[in-house]
């Protein structure tokens, strides 16, 4: 039905759509639109070469740029920093980087960072090559099969990397000597590993070290080797002279250590990895057979231990039986007197021999041994430092004494020492000096020397007058003297007068000499004569 003054619905005209018509694209839209496809093909090709992206902390970035700095796997590029920013907490710098599709393997839990850069450490000289090229950051990759996507950078490259065949085992020691990391080992003067690591045990009493030994040397590492520090030089003093013992000049000037097994071991199977082992101080030490007996005494000397040190050797007969433990101080209030306790390790089975012996035993040996005089005393072993030692010697006339067992440890008796006693003497004699007057003595020297100086002066003025007076008397008698030789050497000539003289009185002499013995002849026969006269004689 339609309004009054409307047509009818029918009469009105109908609306017809039109036919879809098609839409085309203008000619110069196509390129770009290419263009925009493959870009959108370029950039995920792009992504999906480039591979996942990590993180590595550093202390340190120096020498890093983004987009510019190269990730390297011996010496292969395999990503690259994108991005160089603070961690949060402001204790590292953290490092993007972006891996390639094809190192996504590498990404593993104990896969290593570290940043190359010249370096000089121990003599070695390394990353020359960055000085020209810049630094880049070196990878090393695990062994583990976990992924990771964060990593913590080593602030130094590592010693030895997982690529290289060879072990690693544990050094526990008291302190760490002259040995740092990158430390050489060696085996028989043969460089053999490296130190990797060390750190301080908990309590700070120890260090514990682990060291790489490399292939094949590894499999002469057994349950029996011993490792020592081979630091310096070992110098030692016996029958054939002065010995000198140094693993190499490297292991002089850097440290080092060296392992080797005891002589006479027998043939092991090699020690596994991470083994546990102690680092000795010194080759004899580390040589020396295990003691499986120590009986530990005290022995209390009298007067100063200056130069007796801990480890220093308790000697019997020029044998090493033993090594000082300690060394301390004590006062005895009952005596009112210090005494010096000096603990030591005394290993029985090095006095009686090889041969197992029950510990009752050993402390009868001992208990025989003191009863005959055996007593502890203190020696120098070398005059030049003043080092001393622990000396076991029997001693005839010292009173007899026995070892305090009940006590803990036991008490050892102990003597005077040659060279206490000499300085003993000489403290007496020294004293006995003292109460010499040398001031009254000096006083009355002073004095006498006074006395001859004034003699001296008295001698000079005499000598004085001796050369002014008498000398020119002396000088003209002296000239008188020689004229009267003269005359005298003139009269006994062989042609003198004098001499004339005296043969004729000698003839005279000789002549009445002969009278008289024929006087005394006639006398000696005619005696009556002295009575009678001569016969024949008119005066008769």
């Amino acid at each position: 039905m339609s309004e009054p003054g409307l047509p009818p619905l029918e009469e009105l005209p109908q609306a017809r759509p039109d036919p879809p018509r098609s839409r085309r694209l203008p000619l110069v839209w196509i390129l770009p639109a290419t263009v925009a496809v493959l870009a959108a093909l370029v950039v995920i090709q792009q992504r999906l070469a480039q591979g996942p992206t990590i993180e590595i902390g550093f202390r340190t970035v120096e020498g890093l740029e983004p987009n510019k700095t190269k990730i390297r796997y011996r010496d292969v590029e395999v990503g690259e920093v994108t991005a160089i920013h603070v961690a949060p907490d402001r204790k590292q710098v953290m490092v993007t980087a972006r891996i390639h599709r094809d190192a996504r393997d590498y990404l593993v839990e104990d896969t290593r960072f570290w940043i190359v850069r010249p370096r000089v450490a121990g003599g070695n000289v390394s990353g020359l090559g960055t000085l020209v090229s810049g630094a880049y950051i070196g990878m090393d990759v695990g062994r583990s099969t976990a992924e990771r996507d964060r990593f913590e950078g080593l602030e130094t490259p590592p010693i030895v990397t997982f690529d290289v065949p060879g072990r690693e085992f544990v050094l526990h020691a008291e302190d760490i000597g002259s040995v740092g990391v990158g430390s050489a080992l060696y085996y028989r003067h043969i460089s053999a590993g490296q130190v990797v690591a060390y750190a301080l045990d908990p309590g700070g009493a120890s260090v514990t070290m682990r060291v790489f030994v490399y292939a094949p040397f590894d499999a002469y590492v057994t349950a029996a080797t011993r490792f020592w520090q081979a630091s310096g030089i070992d110098m030692s003093v016996d029958s054939e002279g002065l010995k000198l013992h140094t693993e190499s000049l490297t292991a002089l000037l850097e440290g080092g250590i060296a392992f080797q097994n005891p002589p006479g071991a027998e043939p092991a199977a090699s020690a596994p990895a991470d083994a546990a082992f102690t680092l000795f101080a010194d080759r004899d030490r580390a040589m020396r057979q295990p003691e499986t007996q120590v009986d530990t005494f005290v022995m209390y000397f009298k007067g100063s231990l200056r130069g007796l040190a801990v480890g220093a050797p308790v000697d019997l007969g020029g044998i090493v039986i033993g090594e000082v433990k300690g060394v301390s101080v004590e006062y005895d209030r009952a005596a009112g007197e210090l005494r010096f306790p000096v603990e030591v390790d005394i290993f029985p089975q090095r006095i009686r021999g090889r041969r197992g012996a029950a510990p009752k035993a050993a402390r009868a040996l001992i208990d025989d041994m003191v009863a005959h005089g055996l007593r502890a005393e203190i020696r120098t072993g070398n005059l030049l430092t003043g080092q001393k030692y622990v000396a076991l010697d029997v001693h005839k006339d010292v009173p007899a004494e026995a070892v305090r067992w009940n006590e803990q440890p036991a008490v050892f008796p102990t003597t005077r020492g040659a060279l206490d006693e000499i300085q003993e003497s000489l403290g007496s004699i020294a004293k006995k000096l003292d109460r010499v007057p040398f001031d009254r003595i000096s006083a009355r020297l002073l004095a006498t020397m006074d006395g001859l100086d004034r003699s001296l002066e008295s001698l000079n003025a005499v000598l004085r007058q001796v050369d002014t007076r008498i000398a020119p008397q002396i000088e003209a008698t002296l000239v008188q003297a020689q004229a009267a030789m003269k005359n005298a050497q003139e009269a006994l000539a062989a042609d003198g007068p004098l001499e004339s003289d005296l043969n004729a009185a000698l003839l005279e002499l000789a002549r009445a000499a002969k009278s008289v013995d024929a006087l005394m002849d006639y006398l000696q026969r005619h005696p009556e004569s002295l009575l009678r006269g001569k016969p024949g004689d008119p005066t008769r």
